[in-house]
């Protein structure tokens, strides 16, 4: 698995602002869109394409469109979806799909309640996005399930990890024979007793929708 931290002033700058307990959900929204769209600047460095000839008015060219079938971004339910809007500005021929997961806040273990993907992912490249990498269970699952379903290439795109979440990523996708990639804005410095992210922002999904009472 490869990871990369993205090292940008503009990334650490939105993320002091997300990490600020004082950040109200709408400004928390419009700062993780644009968070996300970064990042994803970084992590499609490696989307495939082919040359195709064009006319410019002035002469012929040789230019790149992105590759068939394209790529496909899978944003976890339900905090997956405050990310969904900056990847598909950047990619707004993707198709889309979902996936829904549950962990348990008791246990921690991870169960997929709901999908709307494609039965056949071979040869699809899939961005998966997540704001949070905490235990890891939650990612590790849902990259096995894109393979089970055929994906050969999976990015995984986040805005915190914690070391013990990679840590069990990386044991997870070990003997996995697809390239894996965790795109993130930073590596916090542990978990706590509960599994949230120390120093991190909280829980994403409550911050970006609120807590429905």
């Amino acid at each position: 698995m490869r990871i990369q931290v993205v090292d940008h002033p503009l990334v650490s700058h939105k993320l002091t602002t997300l990490r600020d307990e004082n950040t109200d959900s709408p400004t928390f929204r419009r700062l993780a869109d644009e968070l996300v769209t970064l990042l994803a600047y970084e992590a499609t460095r490696g989307v495939r394409v082919r040359e195709v000839e064009i006319k410019t008015p002035v002469a012929p060219a040789t230019g790149v469109k992105l590759e068939t079938p394209t790529p496909l971004v899978v944003p976890i339910l339900r905090a997956g979806l405050g990310m969904l809007d900056g990847m598909v500005r950047l990619l707004p021929t993707a198709e889309v799909g979902f996936l829904g997961m549950v962990r348990d806040e008791e246990t921690l273990e991870v169960s997929t309640y709901a999908d709307r993907l494609p039965k056949d992912l071979s040869g699809r490249q899939v961005y998966v996005v997540d704001p949070m990498l905490a235990t890891g269970a939650t990612l590790a699952q849902a990259i096995r399930f894109l393979v089970e379903r055929g994906a050969n290439d999976i990015t995984a795109i986040t805005l915190l990890a914690a070391p013990e979440g990679i840590a069990v990523l990386e044991n997870e996708m070990a003997d996995l024979e697809v390239p894996v990639t965790l795109v993130t804005a930073a590596v916090d410095e542990k978990l706590n007793e509960k599994g949230y992210i120390v120093p991190g922002l909280g829980d994403a999904g409550d911050r970006l929708y609120g807590v429905a009472h």
